[in-house]
């Protein structure tokens, strides 16, 4: 083991938790409305904590066990075999273990934004627990464990899927499922109020920057030159997104909103995740300038044309900034265009097909959506018989 590389893994792994407890649930709380804020909280430090039991049950024995091409198995389950001496690579596993459960926390997390204000708090459970083991987990397999998508002997492309820090295990899959979720719940009942809190906004938007250099920079495994360019790019991206969102906000609407540009701060991270571990910062800077506009008309396209209420914009920020961020690896000449578009297509599918059954099953087991009554007062009070503030708007 490498001393070195350990302490920073150690930390990366903080910095990633960091991201889904506190940035994400301030992101999405400050984002709905005041009498829904902490059923965001909940649902984000719930998802969190089933998670990591769940993580150490079956999940990283399911995306790192040694079975085959599709799953890891179960051999690992309970980290069975795994103690403080165990190495993977130049790491201690039950770092890596931590590491990587920090990712089957956020993912899950990140679709929490598609069904905000209307859904069913023991859906959230059951939902985000069978898909985390059932699409998250096999997805990381394929790709980060030696499985379908790889390049191992059993690999699907020869080469495979170069995906450094997760365009496809993570914003892919969370994007997709957050279509489907958001698509079986139907539109909220009143969508005309604003953020409540556009300034938990942006602290928690900042807080997913900070912690974004652990999620690439921790990729690396190591601490080293690698791991410090996977930082800097993506802070470039980050920057650039931010810049070029509240531009063509302001082109648009004639008024750059803080709301808008933390937005595109998440876009450009979004978008240079997958790329992180391969391109230049002046790449960077164009991936990151892209993902400000792109994923900006996205939101536009998913709500307007597609009308699905996809209320805090997970496809179109997540889906598509991570999609697109795999493809711009073809265009700078990191990647070949038929393993890209290959894992794109082989994972979007399985996403697609494996959400739409697991929401189909589990709401014949708990309710999808509450009840009308529940969603006028708001799910605060009514899911969990509290209130952020003395007066709800």
């Amino acid at each position: 083991m490498v001393g070195a590389d350990t302490a920073w893994i150690i930390v990366a792994t903080a910095l990633v938790l960091f991201m889904t407890l506190p940035g994400l649930a301030l992101f999405y709380g400050g984002l709905v409305r005041s009498r829904n804020v902490l059923s965001v909280f909940m649902h984000c430090f719930a998802i969190a904590s089933v998670m990591s039991v769940l993580w150490l049950v079956a999940g990283y024995s399911i995306a790192f066990g040694d079975g085959n091409a599709y799953w890891g198995g179960l051999g690992k389950s309970f980290l069975n075999g795994v103690d403080a001496d165990t190495v993977s690579d130049t790491i201690p596993e039950v770092l890596f273990f931590a590491f990587q459960m920090t990712f089957a926390i956020i993912t899950p997390a990140l679709i929490v934004g598609a069904y905000v204000e209307r859904i069913g708090f023991a859906f959230v459970m059951l939902f985000s627990s069978v898909w985390m083991l059932v699409v998250y987990a096999p997805v990381a397999h394929w790709i980060w464990g030696g499985g379908l998508l790889a390049g191992a002997e059993w690999s699907l492309f020869e080469n495979g899927v170069n995906d450094f820090a997760g365009g496809i295990v993570v914003h892919q899959t969370a994007g997709l499922a957050a279509l489907v979720l958001a698509a079986f719940l139907g539109p909220r009942s009143d969508k005309s109020k604003p953020p409540h809190n556009p300034g938990m906004v942006m602290i928690g938007a900042a807080m997913l920057w900070v912690g974004w250099f652990g999620f690439n920079g921790g990729s690396q495994l190591a601490a080293d030159g690698g791991a410090a360019m996977a930082l800097t790019v993506t802070h470039i991206s980050a920057a650039t997104a931010s810049i070029t969102w509240a531009l063509w906000e302001r082109i648009r609407y004639g008024k750059a909103s803080l709301v808008g540009m933390v937005t595109g701060t998440i876009a450009g991270l979004a978008s240079i995740t997958p790329a992180s571990g391969s391109v230049s910062p002046v790449e960077a800077l164009i991936i990151g300038a892209i993902a400000g506009v792109l994923c900006q008309v996205m939101c536009g396209v998913i709500k307007d044309a597609m009308k699905i209420d996809d209320t805090l914009d997970v496809f179109a920020v997540h889906g598509v900034g991570g999609m697109f961020g795999i493809l711009m690896l073809v265009v700078f000449g990191h990647a070949g265009i038929v393993e890209q578009g290959g894992g794109l297509i082989v994972v979007g599918t399985f996403t697609l097909v494996m959400t739409t059954l697991i929401v189909m099953v589990c709401k014949m087991i708990v309710p999808l959506r509450v009840d009308p009554e529940d969603e006028v007062q708001g799910l605060d009070l009514t899911a969990h018989g509290e209130r952020a503030y003395d007066m709800t708007s």
